[in-house]
């Protein structure tokens, strides 16, 4: 038998058990959910339904008192004793508009004990209520039994819906007529639309007559009996409206007045729509006779349901996952544990190998470091003795000046000795001291000139260390002195303090800054006017040091390789110059860079670190 068989099987038990638990929390989750949120709808649902209800109580309570007062007034009780006065009837049709204008009412009229309505508002209307018999309707027969008479219904003259509030008017303990108020509440529908939840109000028979939903008007929420039917055309309470009960196809009561129905589509219109749910609750009004449904729906509901399974399936998921991580986890720890002998055999064997490679490679490191440590040795050696073979080759480019600068002292002094000779022969000593004081300020001139010379040739140990701008750039100038001079170049210096430092070493320093000078004066050898600037910045513990003069420029191609080793566009020399300075400027932590200004000329660019005690 394949031992994968039993495997297969157990994998299966367990993805059953997994989906049946699955199911079953779903279940669960979705009947909690439910509960909670039909008791929080529940709720809510009460305290907005007494909104409605305390709203619509107002809304009637306004006009309540009216006929009432209406009916104490003389001119209504004179009428009625003598209905036949023309001009008493249009002086009550004018007082009854003004006041129904003032009450915003919707009608208000008298009737005589017949139900003959005698005066009306709306006597200049197209349809007035004048000649007209409601004795039909409840609210008159009640006001007749002399009781405050209410009723709602919809006119039968103006087809308009309204509430009826009738009070009987008497003289003395006899009732001649009464006065009767109807009022709009087709504002209340307008005011209540736009909620999550439908608002309807019934009559005592169950007709919906106040509703946000215009298709359930005049819908009774249960079928009517024939009593029902035929109290409601006795009255023509809804006089051309056909009422029939609304498609509800299931009741569940939940507890007191809360109830769960489906609606079914409208008869007529079932392409249009399918079923709704709603929480339906109501409250009683025994004033009016009326009852106020609030009905929620349940979509809100399911949708409440629906995000609960969704976050439920991505818990569950996510334990699933977990639970797989760690089985996975445990097995690999198993057969870890099991390699774990294998392992470490093979590793032991494997470690001696290494130890013994890494043996054999440390011999063959230490001799690598150790030729690598006597090249870069001879590599210091040889970067300082080409640095040295610069500066030499510089003063042999710079011996037609030196040698024109000292062969003037040299014939001059052969001048005064002669000359001291002759005045010694004739005994003149104060003319043979004033040519030996000449002859010694010659001397000194040419030992200043072979000092500067001589400090410039020295080696140095490459050592930074804070060094005075200002020294070193005159020391540069002394030793150019002569290549200036004979040129005809003027250095012009931007005015430096002499506390600035840079942290250099002062001879490479200097190398630098005499072979650039000098750079710029061989650069301008065909012009007549020569000058070379300085101009120094400061900015962010850095000092920028600008060499410019008024030559021809260097030309782009010539720019992109002015630093490489052997590049040189004159005759003689080798081209290290540049490259050496720039090495050496880099040495120092700081950057050398060229390019053409746009004065006109070259122009260098020496950046080197300020001393921290500037």
């Amino acid at each position: 038998m394949d031992r994968r068989e039993p495997n297969l099987s157990k994998k299966w038990l367990v993805t059953l058990l997994v989906a049946g638990l699955y199911g079953i929390v779903l279940w669960q989750v979705s009947q909690l959910v439910r509960e909670r949120t039909l008791d929080e709808f529940n709720t809510a649902g009460q305290r907005q339904l007494n909104i409605y209800v305390t709203h619509l109580k107002g809304q009637l309570e306004k006009y309540e008192f009216l006929p009432e007062l209406l009916s104490t007034n003389a001119r209504l009780v004179e009428l009625l004793r003598r209905p036949g006065d023309r001009q008493r009837i249009d002086a009550l049709n004018r007082y009854l508009e003004i006041i129904n204008t003032i009450a915003n009412a919707s009608d208000t009229y008298l009737m005589d004990r017949e139900g003959l309505t005698i005066a009306a508002s709306n006597w200049q209307s197209e349809k007035p209520f004048i000649g007209r018999n409601f004795s039909y309707r409840p609210y008159f027969q009640q006001a007749m039994l002399g009781h405050l008479g209410r009723y709602y219904a919809l006119g039968i003259t103006s087809g308009k819906r309204g509430y009826y509030f009738a009070y009987p008017v008497r003289q003395m303990d006899e009732i001649l007529g009464a006065v009767v108020i109807k009022v709009d509440l087709t504002t209340l529908e307008q005011q209540w639309r736009g909620r999550n939840e439908e608002v309807v109000v019934t009559d005592p028979e169950g007709v919906i007559f106040i509703t946000t939903r215009p298709d359930w008007r005049f819908r009774s929420l249960y079928p009517l009996s024939e009593s029902d039917q035929e109290r409601i055309d006795k009255s023509r309470r809804y006089s051309g409206a056909s009422v029939e009960p609304l498609n509800i196809r299931q009741r569940t009561t939940l507890s007191g007045d809360s109830r769960l129905i489906t609606f079914g589509p409208m008869r007529g219109m079932e392409h249009l729509s399918g079923d709704e749910a709603y929480l339906v609750q109501q409250v009683q009004m025994p004033e009016a006779g009326w009852r106020v449904h609030l009905m929620t729906p349940l979509t809100q509901v399911q949708r409440r349901i629906g995000w609960s399974l969704m976050i439920t399936t991505f818990a569950f998921a996510v334990l699933v996952l977990l639970g797989l991580f760690l089985q996975q986890r445990q097995r690999r720890r198993r057969e870890r544990a099991r390699y774990e002998v294998q392992a470490n055999l093979s590793l032991r064997e494997a470690r001696d190998r290494l130890e013994q490679r890494v043996e054999e490679r440390t011999v063959d490191l230490r001799q690598e470091m150790a030729e690598r440590r006597r090249m870069e040795h001879a590599l210091r050696q040889t970067r300082d003795e080409l640095i040295q073979a610069a500066k030499l080759a510089m003063l042999g480019q710079m011996s037609a000046s030196i040698s024109h600068e000292i062969n003037q002292p040299l014939a001059a002094i052969r001048s005064y000795t002669d000359n001291a000779k002759q005045f010694l022969q004739q005994d003149r000593c104060d003319d043979v001291a004033w040519n030996l004081d000449q002859i010694g300020e010659l001397i000194d001139s040419m030992t200043q000139i072979s000092s500067q010379l001589k400090l410039f040739a020295r080696k140095t140990d490459g050592q930074r260390s804070p060094v005075s701008l200002h020294n070193v750039i005159e020391a540069s100038k002394r030793v150019l002195l002569p290549q200036l001079s004979r040129t005809g170049t003027e250095v012009r210096v931007q005015s430096l303090r002499e506390d600035i430092e840079v942290m250099a070493d002062p001879v490479r320093l200097e190398q630098v800054l005499v072979n650039l000078i000098g750079n710029a004066v061989n650069a301008m050898e065909k012009q007549t006017d020569r000058w070379v600037s300085i101009g120094i910045e400061c900015e962010n513990r850095q000092l920028r040091l600008n060499i410019r003069d008024n030559g021809p420029g260097i030309s782009e191609e010539h720019l992109k390789r002015i630093f490489d080793p052997f590049f040189t566009t004159r005759e003689t020399g080798l081209g290290l110059g540049l490259s050496i300075s720039q090495h050496i400027i880099e040495s120092m932590g700081g950057t050398l860079m060229a390019r053409n200004s746009e004065q006109g000329g070259a122009l260098f660019s020496l950046q080197l670190p300020l001393a921290d005690r500037v």
